[in-house]
């Protein structure tokens, strides 16, 4: 090829293409990206509401510390492995088909739970919406990831971090509402529970008519597939080039026999998997989960009645949605890793002082609202910041032909996290305290800032492919 051929091809890089699609096209992508997020919704809603369900559940269960951490931890310990198996099957069957499965699985478990006659059984079904839980948090970021055009995948990945809050805010919500209609009628929390079902059978149906991930389809060799889908969310011409770079690194990731636990093997790979793992256990340790799991607890020990808290836990999940509108906004203009440093750095501070607050002021109202505005503080940078940066990054760092193995090895770790800090939180409040409690996170916090400044990369700006290419000479 001479120098003017090769013009050619870099100017029809997707690099250098500008999409210029027409908007019944755009009109799909959106479509899309409202469809797969659904399974963010049942994410949120499903690990949102034993925030409130708790406090009834606990009085008709007869549930102690230890079993309110069970019944808590138990999703949480199911994500874990539904992280790990949803990586592995959705690389070994496809994105869009393993989407279809989770729908399922959501549908059965909460209804499991919402049916649950004891603590034993409740444990179980928790277990098993956790799985769903697990595998939507890998397969649907990467199933965004996947589609998105490089200038638009931040944007668009970031809009299941969106429905996951707001499924935690209609958790908070729901909760809220079922309480104050149904005050001390017995079994008020299995109403909280059954609407989770519904978004499960959106999800299924709307799956049902999405397309697959053009990226998969290239991974197995089904070029012509791939294209046609790319077509629908792509102009003709960008559609063209991306493909091109997309089934030159399939071919390359082939070559390589990337895929499986072997690829842990070589050294550029392993040393990514660990900087996954390490971004997902920073997203578990500023102690998020707690305010969302145990948000109700922390209050009515702040000082609110357990009404009260409930009502203004609702602060909570609204922060939450509205931190995420702008960390939208944000990862269309800064880069990834100092937009991580700075919401960390946000939430050590309000840790700080929800630690101090406690500690210092005397029981009553002002200890209330300061707790309370603390942790739509710490929600703020947290949801606006941390959060939606994890997830994208983790959907963008891997190769294409271990994309879901790996980000299910990192999500495994991130829930493994969630699951010990959910377990072991009411235990450890019961014997340190609040203040305590909240100083070791703020601890963990300083070490999870010295790990991003060191380890973590730069993903914005770059197709998939690039990225690939980049880490892989970063990481030899």
């Amino acid at each position: 090829m001479d120098v003017k051929d090769d013009d050619v091809t870099q100017a029809l890089t997707p690099s250098t293409l500008i999409d210029d699609a027409p908007p019944p096209v755009r009109r799909r992508l959106r479509i899309i990206t409202v469809i797969a997020t659904f399974g963010g919704l049942l994410f949120g809603y499903d690990t949102g509401v034993i925030n409130g369900a708790l406090p009834y559940m606990t009085d008709d269960l007869g549930l102690t510390p230890f079993t309110e951490g069970m019944v808590t931890s138990s999703l949480l310990l199911g994500a874990a492995l539904g992280s790990l198996l949803g990586g592995r099957l959705s690389d070994a069957r496809g994105r869009r088909r393993n989407i279809l499965l989770l729908a399922v699985i959501f549908f059965f478990g909460a209804l499991g739970c919402t049916l649950a006659p004891n603590t034993e059984l409740m444990i179980v079904a928790r277990f098993v919406l956790g799985l769903a839980v697990g595998g939507a948090s890998v397969t649907v970021p990467v199933y965004l990831a996947e589609i998105s055009p490089a200038e638009r995948r931040g944007r668009l990945v970031t809009r299941n971090e969106l429905m996951i809050v707001s499924g935690q805010l209609a958790a908070f919500t729901f909760n809220a509402i079922i309480a104050n209609v149904g005050g001390e009628s017995g079994g008020i929390w299995r109403w909280m529970l059954v609407v989770a079902t519904l978004p499960a059978v959106a999800l299924w149906f709307g799956m049902l008519v999405m397309p697959e991930s053009p990226r998969w389809l290239a991974s197995q060799g089904r070029y012509a597939d791939a294209l046609a889908v790319l077509k629908q969310v792509r102009s003709e011409q960008r559609a063209e080039a991306e493909l091109s770079e997309v089934s030159a690194m399939a071919v390359e990731d082939e070559k390589a026999k990337l895929g499986g636990w072997n690829d842990l093997r070589v050294p550029w790979v392993r040393k990514l998997v660990l900087v996954g793992i390490g971004i997902a256990i920073v997203m578990q340790i500023t102690g998020v989960n707690t305010i969302m799991y145990y948000g109700t607890q922390i209050l009515t020990d702040a000082g609110f009645a357990a009404d009260s808290a409930l009502t203004a836990n609702i602060a909570n999940g609204v922060i939450s949605v509205l931190a995420t509108f702008v960390g939208i906004w944000l990862l269309g203009r800064v880069n990834r890793r100092p937009m991580l440093m700075i919401g960390q750095l946000g939430t050590i501070a309000a840790q700080l002082l929800i630690g101090v607050f406690s500690l210092v002021m005397p029981a009553g109202d002002g200890r209330a609202f300061a707790v309370l505005a603390m942790t739509i503080t710490f929600l703020a940078f947290q949801q606006g910041a941390i959060s939606p940066v994890t997830w994208l990054m983790l959907s963008e760092i891997f190769p294409l032909k271990m994309r879901g193995f790996g980000l299910g090895i990192a999500a495994f770790a991130l829930w493994i996290t969630n699951f010990l800090i959910g377990l072991v939180f009411p235990i450890l409040v019961d014997a340190v305290g609040v203040s305590n409690t909240f100083f070791v996170f703020v601890a963990l916090g300083i070490l999870a800032v010295a790990f991003v400044k060191q380890y973590v990369p730069e993903t914005r700006g770059r197709t998939l492919e690039n990225l690939e290419h980049e880490l892989k000479a970063r990481f030899s």
